[in-house]
């Protein structure tokens, strides 16, 4: 048996985004030496936005748009990645998904809760 409600779904889509921002920051890290490559990044903020509204409307929420980074120091070999920056973003996401999962626990909790009620 499945239970799925409107704020589960949009939880599962946070967690998703949250996710997929830590991998961003992980192939940025993982990028720092490499000559020539420039950051990558999304706006969590637009695409949770886009995620809510296809939830609502019965759409498939696609994939996150990647922009690169703008406005970054760029080293003498074109690469722009500052650890600095990266581990500050890993950080905000580490926080973004915790958050979600407390959430999401809360969400089944009530479920539970109400499945249970009359006991």
């Amino acid at each position: 048996m499945r239970i799925e409600t409107t704020m589960s779904d949009q939880i599962a889509r946070y967690l998703d985004l949250a996710s997929e921002e830590t991998k961003l920051t992980a192939e940025n890290m993982a990028n720092i030496d490499t000559p020539g490559y420039r950051a990558v990044g999304m706006d969590f903020e637009a695409e949770m936005r886009g995620a809510m509204y296809a939830t609502e409307e019965g759409l498939d929420p696609s994939k996150p748009k990647l922009r690169p980074e703008e406005n970054l120091v760029t080293r003498p070999d074109g690469n722009n990645v500052s650890m600095d920056r990266e581990s500050l973003h890993l950080a905000e996401a580490q926080l973004k998904f915790k958050t979600g999962v407390t959430l999401l626990k809360g969400e089944y909790q009530a479920e539970m809760d109400a499945i249970h009620a009359d006991k």
